[in-house]
């Protein structure tokens, strides 16, 4: 199990990450989400051991995980991180780069490894191409096989499929991360990309201004969204107050609603005039104007400009989102 415990740290006299509590267990997936800035990538070096703590302290089995002030070389054997600059050996072969760690003692069985890790990934093609001449995607997927080559007991991903063609990403997403469960790693992923979070996640913690202000199940966190942050991550969403969409008239009590839970319907309480339709494949995402600002809502065809619409809010979603 990964234990963090009140673990700060600041490169300057300002923290960039404050009383970060959370822990993550044998075979579990977390993903870290914020904005730019946030802290996301500092903490996965912390936990790496790239830097030395302010306050803190960071364990992996009950073994605690120290900095440069304790430790020549930085890094565990148990443990593999992947960061967005890949660290690659340009100058030999994509199998040699995956392979280039592992025991030369069996032949064989170090081969079958490399061809296994190269489908994962799916490099096989590419075997024999020195990783001079790949494009940024490719590296990044030989940066992955490599970690995972000696099947470590944590991996930490920062933005691990960011230089990924979309055509391949959803493929090698579900290899990737089908492969460590498959093996019981633990992988902690630094992320903004929701697609990397709600089908693979376990555990999601949010990152605002280096503090946790969210650690829950995705499920939890996309059902019952209490900061705008969170909620941005999942789509479009909007901001009620609860006075303005339900019968129940709390005072300064607002609910956050995605575009895909509002309804447009034939006559509503509920009045606004339709501003742009832009068409997101099998959906269009209707930008409307109510009570002089923009909403969004989901709908399946194309509404004209300025043309009158009706919507409705569940007022079971409205009780449950505000409990």
């Amino acid at each position: 199990m990964l234990q963090v415990k009140d673990t700060s740290f600041s490169y300057t006299k300002t923290f960039t990450l404050q009383n970060i509590n959370f822990n993550v267990n044998v075979g579990e997936h977390l993903s870290i989400i914020g904005e730019s800035g946030s802290g996301k990538s500092t903490l996965l070096k912390l936990l790496y051991g790239e830097y030395d703590l302010n306050s803190g302290e960071i364990y992996w089995n009950g073994k605690q995980i120290l900095g440069p002030k304790f430790n020549l070389i930085v890094g565990h054997e148990y443990m593999k991180y992947v960061s967005q600059e890949f660290d690659l050996e340009p100058f030999i072969t994509v199998a040699e780069n995956i392979g280039n760690f592992l025991s030369n003692m069996f032949p064989n069985k170090k081969q079958r490894r490399i061809t296994e890790l190269l489908q994962v990934v799916e490099l096989t093609a590419f075997a024999k191409v020195k990783v001079q001449y790949l494009s940024g995607g490719q590296k990044q997927r030989v940066a992955l096989a490599r970690a995972i080559a000696k099947q470590p007991e944590i991996l930490l991903l920062d933005e691990p499929f960011s230089n990924i063609d979309n055509f391949k990403k959803q493929s090698l997403r579900r290899n990737i991360f089908k492969h460590l469960k498959a093996h019981n790693i633990s992988c902690i992923v630094a992320t903004h990309d929701k697609n990397d979070v709600l089908p693979y996640a376990d555990k999601m913690i949010v990152l605002h201004k280096g503090k946790v202000i969210a650690n829950n199940s995705p499920q939890n966190l996309y059902k019952h969204p209490k900061e705008a942050l969170v909620a941005a991550f999942f789509g479009e969403f909007n901001v009620f107050k609860l006075s303005e969409i339900s019968r129940l008239k709390q005072n300064n009590t607002t609910v956050i609603v995605y575009s895909n839970e509002i309804t447009i319907t034939e006559k509503s309480k509920l009045v606004a005039s339709a501003f742009k339709s832009h068409f997101m494949g099998d959906y269009y995402l209707i930008e409307a104007v109510f009570k002089e600002r923009s909403i969004f809502i989901n709908h399946p065809v194309f509404i004209n400009e300025s043309q009158e619409i009706y919507f409705s809010i569940s007022e079971e979603l409205i009780q449950y989102r505000i409990l």
